[in-house]
């Protein structure tokens, strides 16, 4: 059992830039990926944004965000960070991390964090 929590939400004007975190229980040697729901979006919608492959350390990133978002990882410390940059008012959502204790991406979310609210205002 994977135990995630997500950190380091905000609220941020347009154009600003926030680090998530996303600290797992135990040895993170799995494929992790970041998700976000918009506001007004069920659980299904969620949109996949990133994700870090374990076995090369691939990063795959959704059109919305890529050349603003990073995704990283520090396996001494069981953690996975998300770097946002140039925010957007529509980058406003819940963000979770998520795993499926599997090496290569894509993450599906077999384990979830509850979520980090990030709000960028205009």
């Amino acid at each position: 059992q994977v135990q995630l929590v997500e950190s380091g939400g905000g609220l941020v004007q347009a154009g600003g830039s926030l680090r998530l975190s996303c600290a797992a229980s135990s040895a993170i040697s799995t494929a992790m990926g970041w998700y976000r729901q918009a506001p007004g979006k069920s659980a299904r919608e969620r949109e996949w944004i990133s994700c870090l492959s374990s076995s090369d350390g691939s990063t795959y990133y959704a059109d919305s965000v890529k050349g603003r978002f990073f995704i990283s990882r520090d396996n001494s410390k069981n953690m996975v960070y998300l770097q946002m940059s140039g925010l957007k008012p529509e980058d406003t959502a819940v963000y979770y991390c998520a795993t499926d204790a599997l090496p290569e991406c894509p993450v599906h979310g077999g384990y979830w964090g509850q979520g980090t609210q990030v709000t960028v205002s205009s």
